[in-house]
Protein backbone atom coordinates (compact mmCIF):
# COMPACT_ATOMS: atom_id res chain seq x y z
CA UNK A 1 0.00 0.00 0.00
CA UNK A 2 1.09 3.58 -0.57
CA UNK A 3 1.36 4.40 3.12
CA UNK A 4 4.09 1.76 3.62
CA UNK A 5 6.91 4.02 2.44
CA UNK A 6 5.81 6.83 4.77
CA UNK A 7 5.69 4.43 7.69
CA UNK A 8 9.06 2.89 6.87
CA UNK A 9 10.91 6.21 6.99
CA UNK A 10 9.45 6.95 10.42
CA UNK A 11 8.01 10.35 9.48
CA UNK A 12 4.39 9.45 10.13
CA UNK A 13 2.49 6.72 11.92
CA UNK A 14 0.30 4.20 10.13
CA UNK A 15 -2.83 5.50 11.85
CA UNK A 16 -2.07 9.05 10.70
CA UNK A 17 -1.63 7.94 7.10
CA UNK A 18 -4.85 5.93 7.18
CA UNK A 19 -6.73 8.94 8.46
CA UNK A 20 -5.29 11.96 6.64
CA UNK A 21 -5.40 11.85 2.85
CA UNK A 22 -3.30 14.23 0.74
CA UNK A 23 -4.74 16.91 -1.55
CA UNK A 24 -6.46 15.37 -4.54
CA UNK A 25 -6.15 18.46 -6.77
CA UNK A 26 -3.76 21.39 -7.00
CA UNK A 27 -6.72 23.75 -6.96
CA UNK A 28 -7.82 24.45 -3.39
CA UNK A 29 -11.39 24.88 -4.56
CA UNK A 30 -11.51 21.51 -6.30
CA UNK A 31 -9.80 19.82 -3.39
CA UNK A 32 -12.28 21.36 -0.96
CA UNK A 33 -15.14 19.98 -3.07
CA UNK A 34 -13.61 16.50 -2.76
CA UNK A 35 -13.82 16.63 1.06
CA UNK A 36 -17.32 16.16 2.41
CA UNK A 37 -18.73 16.19 5.94
CA UNK A 38 -20.67 12.93 6.52
CA UNK A 39 -23.86 14.87 7.27
CA UNK A 40 -23.99 16.37 3.78
CA UNK A 41 -25.64 13.39 1.98
CA UNK A 42 -28.48 13.39 4.53
CA UNK A 43 -28.96 17.15 4.20
CA UNK A 44 -29.28 16.78 0.44
CA UNK A 45 -31.08 13.48 -0.05
CA UNK A 46 -33.59 13.45 2.81
CA UNK A 47 -35.47 16.39 1.18
CA UNK A 48 -35.16 14.69 -2.21
CA UNK A 49 -36.64 11.46 -0.82
CA UNK A 50 -39.51 13.36 0.81
CA UNK A 51 -40.28 15.23 -2.41
CA UNK A 52 -40.15 12.02 -4.44
CA UNK A 53 -42.49 10.33 -1.96
CA UNK A 54 -44.96 13.22 -2.17
CA UNK A 55 -44.78 13.14 -5.97
CA UNK A 56 -45.42 9.40 -5.99
CA UNK A 57 -48.35 9.69 -3.57
CA UNK A 58 -49.92 12.30 -5.81
CA UNK A 59 -50.24 9.66 -8.55
CA UNK A 60 -50.46 6.24 -6.89
CA UNK A 61 -51.66 4.81 -3.57
CA UNK A 62 -49.62 4.51 -0.40
CA UNK A 63 -49.39 0.74 -0.89
CA UNK A 64 -48.14 1.19 -4.45
CA UNK A 65 -45.58 3.79 -3.32
CA UNK A 66 -44.28 1.42 -0.65
CA UNK A 67 -44.06 -1.39 -3.20
CA UNK A 68 -42.21 0.82 -5.66
CA UNK A 69 -39.85 1.99 -2.93
CA UNK A 70 -39.03 -1.63 -2.05
CA UNK A 71 -38.29 -2.25 -5.72
CA UNK A 72 -36.15 0.87 -5.90
CA UNK A 73 -34.19 -0.24 -2.85
CA UNK A 74 -33.57 -3.65 -4.45
CA UNK A 75 -32.27 -1.85 -7.54
CA UNK A 76 -29.94 0.21 -5.32
CA UNK A 77 -28.41 -2.88 -3.70
CA UNK A 78 -27.46 -4.29 -7.09
CA UNK A 79 -26.23 -0.88 -8.24
CA UNK A 80 -24.09 -0.57 -5.10
CA UNK A 81 -22.50 -3.98 -5.63
CA UNK A 82 -21.71 -3.60 -9.32
CA UNK A 83 -20.64 0.05 -9.07
CA UNK A 84 -18.16 -0.92 -6.36
CA UNK A 85 -16.96 -4.02 -8.17
CA UNK A 86 -16.78 -2.83 -11.78
CA UNK A 87 -16.22 0.94 -11.54
CA UNK A 88 -14.52 1.58 -8.20
CA UNK A 89 -12.18 -1.39 -8.63
CA UNK A 90 -11.33 -0.95 -12.28
CA UNK A 91 -7.64 -0.24 -11.75
CA UNK A 92 -5.50 0.70 -14.76
CA UNK A 93 -1.81 0.55 -13.88
CA UNK A 94 -0.77 3.88 -15.38
CA UNK A 95 -1.82 7.01 -17.20
CA UNK A 96 -5.04 8.96 -16.90
CA UNK A 97 -6.99 5.82 -16.02
CA UNK A 98 -4.83 5.16 -12.98
CA UNK A 99 -5.19 8.79 -11.89
CA UNK A 100 -8.97 8.62 -12.33
CA UNK A 101 -9.17 5.41 -10.31
CA UNK A 102 -7.20 7.00 -7.48
CA UNK A 103 -9.55 10.00 -7.43
CA UNK A 104 -12.70 7.85 -7.54
CA UNK A 105 -11.74 5.15 -5.05
CA UNK A 106 -8.00 4.58 -4.70
CA UNK A 107 -7.56 7.43 -2.24
CA UNK A 108 -10.17 5.81 0.00
CA UNK A 109 -8.23 2.54 0.05
CA UNK A 110 -4.95 4.33 0.75
CA UNK A 111 -6.50 6.48 3.51
CA UNK A 112 -9.67 4.62 4.59
CA UNK A 113 -10.15 6.47 7.87
CA UNK A 114 -10.19 10.01 6.52
CA UNK A 115 -13.61 11.20 7.79
CA UNK A 116 -13.92 13.79 5.03
CA UNK A 117 -13.53 11.27 2.22
CA UNK A 118 -15.89 8.53 3.28
CA UNK A 119 -19.13 9.71 1.68
CA UNK A 120 -19.77 10.55 -1.95
CA UNK A 121 -19.21 14.22 -2.82
CA UNK A 122 -22.33 16.06 -4.07
CA UNK A 123 -20.38 16.91 -7.23
CA UNK A 124 -20.64 13.18 -8.01
CA UNK A 125 -23.79 12.04 -6.20
CA UNK A 126 -26.09 14.72 -7.61
CA UNK A 127 -25.28 14.22 -11.33
CA UNK A 128 -25.27 10.46 -10.86
CA UNK A 129 -28.59 10.57 -9.00
CA UNK A 130 -30.09 12.79 -11.69
CA UNK A 131 -28.92 10.38 -14.39
CA UNK A 132 -30.38 7.39 -12.57
CA UNK A 133 -33.71 9.16 -12.05
CA UNK A 134 -33.76 10.21 -15.70
CA UNK A 135 -33.31 6.58 -16.71
CA UNK A 136 -36.09 5.51 -14.34
CA UNK A 137 -38.35 8.20 -15.78
CA UNK A 138 -37.72 7.00 -19.32
CA UNK A 139 -38.18 3.31 -18.49
CA UNK A 140 -40.92 3.42 -15.84
CA UNK A 141 -42.68 6.67 -16.70
CA UNK A 142 -43.82 9.56 -14.55
CA UNK A 143 -46.32 7.43 -12.66
CA UNK A 144 -43.80 4.96 -11.23
CA UNK A 145 -40.37 6.62 -11.38
CA UNK A 146 -40.75 8.77 -8.21
CA UNK A 147 -41.69 5.76 -6.06
CA UNK A 148 -38.72 3.80 -7.38
CA UNK A 149 -36.50 6.81 -6.68
CA UNK A 150 -37.66 6.89 -3.04
CA UNK A 151 -36.24 3.42 -2.42
CA UNK A 152 -33.16 3.93 -4.58
CA UNK A 153 -32.11 7.19 -2.92
CA UNK A 154 -32.97 5.87 0.56
CA UNK A 155 -30.74 2.88 -0.19
CA UNK A 156 -27.93 5.20 -1.24
CA UNK A 157 -28.28 7.23 1.94
CA UNK A 158 -28.22 4.11 4.12
CA UNK A 159 -25.11 2.94 2.27
CA UNK A 160 -23.22 6.21 2.72
CA UNK A 161 -24.12 6.51 6.42
CA UNK A 162 -23.35 2.84 7.08
CA UNK A 163 -20.01 3.13 5.30
CA UNK A 164 -19.02 6.03 7.53
CA UNK A 165 -20.24 4.19 10.63
CA UNK A 166 -18.28 1.02 9.86
CA UNK A 167 -15.05 3.01 9.53
CA UNK A 168 -15.42 5.20 12.61
CA UNK A 169 -17.40 3.20 15.14
CA UNK A 170 -17.30 -0.26 16.64
CA UNK A 171 -20.73 -1.88 16.35
CA UNK A 172 -22.02 -3.73 19.39
CA UNK A 173 -24.65 -5.86 17.68
CA UNK A 174 -23.83 -9.10 15.89
CA UNK A 175 -24.99 -7.84 12.47
CA UNK A 176 -22.96 -4.65 12.79
CA UNK A 177 -19.85 -6.59 13.80
CA UNK A 178 -20.24 -8.92 10.81
CA UNK A 179 -20.68 -5.99 8.40
CA UNK A 180 -17.65 -4.21 9.82
CA UNK A 181 -15.45 -7.28 9.67
CA UNK A 182 -16.46 -8.00 6.08
CA UNK A 183 -15.65 -4.44 5.06
CA UNK A 184 -12.34 -4.37 6.92
CA UNK A 185 -11.37 -7.61 5.21
CA UNK A 186 -12.10 -5.87 1.90
CA UNK A 187 -9.75 -3.04 2.86
CA UNK A 188 -6.92 -4.88 4.57
CA UNK A 189 -7.05 -8.49 3.41
CA UNK A 190 -8.41 -8.84 -0.14
CA UNK A 191 -9.94 -5.96 -2.11
CA UNK A 192 -11.13 -8.34 -4.83
CA UNK A 193 -13.85 -9.51 -2.43
CA UNK A 194 -16.49 -7.96 -0.19
CA UNK A 195 -18.03 -5.40 -2.56
CA UNK A 196 -21.43 -5.27 -0.87
CA UNK A 197 -21.42 -2.88 2.09
CA UNK A 198 -25.07 -2.31 2.93
CA UNK A 199 -26.11 -5.41 0.96
CA UNK A 200 -23.43 -8.07 1.60
CA UNK A 201 -25.69 -10.89 0.41
CA UNK A 202 -24.80 -10.07 -3.19
CA UNK A 203 -21.24 -11.17 -2.42
CA UNK A 204 -22.67 -14.56 -1.48
CA UNK A 205 -24.75 -14.66 -4.68
CA UNK A 206 -21.83 -13.66 -6.94
CA UNK A 207 -19.22 -15.63 -4.95
CA UNK A 208 -17.11 -12.70 -3.83
CA UNK A 209 -17.59 -13.06 -0.07
CA UNK A 210 -14.48 -12.26 2.01
CA UNK A 211 -12.50 -15.34 2.97
CA UNK A 212 -11.97 -16.29 6.57
CA UNK A 213 -14.02 -17.01 9.63
CA UNK A 214 -16.34 -14.27 10.76
CA UNK A 215 -15.28 -12.97 14.10
CA UNK A 216 -17.67 -12.45 16.98
CA UNK A 217 -15.52 -9.67 18.41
Amino acid sequence: MRWSEDIDDGTVSRSEVLRASPPMFESRVLDALSRVHPAVPALIFVPVIVLMAAWSLSMVSLAATIGLAIGGYALWTLFEYWLHRLVFHFEPEEGAGARLHWIIHGVHHDHPNDPMRLVMPPAVSLPLGAAVFGLMYVLAGERYAPGLAVGFFAGYLVYDMLHYYLHHFTPRGRLGRILRERHMRHHFQDDTRGFGISAPYWDDVFRTSPRGRRSSQ
